[in-house]
């Protein structure tokens, strides 16, 4: 048995890598974990030119034939993974994917039942849709691990009341002395010392994030906005537990492309999370950092349904069995 030296996770023979905390695998590593960190992983040999039609599966010495524009090629045989690089194709050493935990479609429905009946307006929005369409495929996501450091200003509101306040308070008390308000009597007038208060506040945010791009383009509505996928909960990639007939999709995405995808959501992201916190914020600047991310394989559930004419699509993560989209 094989144990990270990073985290300690236990792991199958063979790994490569954790899929846990994404630390390399040292070939023959056994016994227990360690504290130490973990070694860099050496940089894949290159398979085959860029141009390549046909090149051997690095496990298991299979002809994988890329079609035209895929950037993403898993073997059909053993289910290992290359990809398209600068250099040209290499092996994909950080392969995981999600297990499939809902394979009747009848079970993954209930999610699609429990989003649509929200409501008491809504309770019988699934009750009176027909389903029209159903399949269950294994799509390729990039899980680009990223760090994110957001500085931005913001009005704080109880400051700017406090001062509108007593600007309107003195306005008003000088308006009464000048046009003869309480006469016969003494005008005591406020005393401001120091400056107008200045209610543009200063703050940070940072956050962690291991972000998943899906890696067909032609699927953006597969890409998660604000789900989450239970990454705690994915395994090394085991053809085997994929069951028969479920697609197994290429993509057409390289992993460059999805680091700058990945920085555009958690720059989102990082938005949405000042905007919660605080309100009228403005001069935003982010920083981004990505490293090097991970193949992974969820199975989700596509369903199309038809209600009083209109049609809707519900993708369900067949792993955790929530709504993704």
């Amino acid at each position: 048995m094989v144990y990270c030296i990073q985290c300690g996770n236990q792991l199958p023979d063979g790994a490569k890598f954790c899929y846990k905390c994404g630390a390399a695998i040292p070939a023959g590593a056994s016994g227990s974990g360690g504290t130490g960190p973990a070694p860099s992983a050496p940089s894949a040999p290159t398979l085959a030119p860029a141009g390549a039609q046909e090149l051997k599966c690095p496990a298991c010495g299979a002809p994988v034939h890329p079609a035209f524009g895929e950037a993403v090629v898993t073997c059909d045989y053993c289910g290992s993974s290359v990809t398209l690089g600068g250099a040209g194709w290499k092996e994909i050493s950080k392969h995981s994917m999600l297990p499939l935990k809902l394979a009747d479609p009848a079970q993954a429905l209930e999610a699609v039942r429990a989003a649509m009946d929200t409501g008491f307006l809504h309770r019988k929005d699934f009750q009176e849709s027909k389903v029209t369409g159903q399949k269950l495929t294994m799509v390729p996501y990039w899980v680009i691990p990223a760090t994110a450091s957001t500085n931005y200003q913001y009005q704080d509101a109880a400051v700017g009341i406090g001062s509108t306040v007593a600007a309107v308070g003195a306005s008003a008390l000088l308006g009464s002395a000048l046009s003869g308000g309480n006469r016969g009597g003494m005008i005591m007038m406020p005393m401001f010392a120091g400056p107008a208060v200045n209610p543009t506040r200063q703050d940070t945010i940072t956050g962690n994030y291991e972000f998943p791009v899906v890696a067909v383009k032609a699927l953006a509505n597969y890409q998660p906005k604000s789900y989450q996928f239970p990454l705690a909960e994915r395994t090394l990639f085991d053809k085997k537990q994929v069951p028969a007939g479920t697609p197994v999709l290429n993509g057409d995405l390289t992993e460059d492309a999805a680091r700058n995808s990945a920085r555009a959501y958690v720059t989102q992201l990082q938005s949405n999370e000042a905007h919660k916190k605080h309100h009228m914020v403005s001069n935003f600047k982010t920083e981004v950092d990505v490293s090097e991310g991970e193949l992974l394989h969820a199975p989700i559930w596509e369903f199309v349904l038809e209600r009083k004419g209109e049609t809707e699509r519900f993708l369900v993560d067949a792993h955790a069995g929530r709504v993704v989209a």
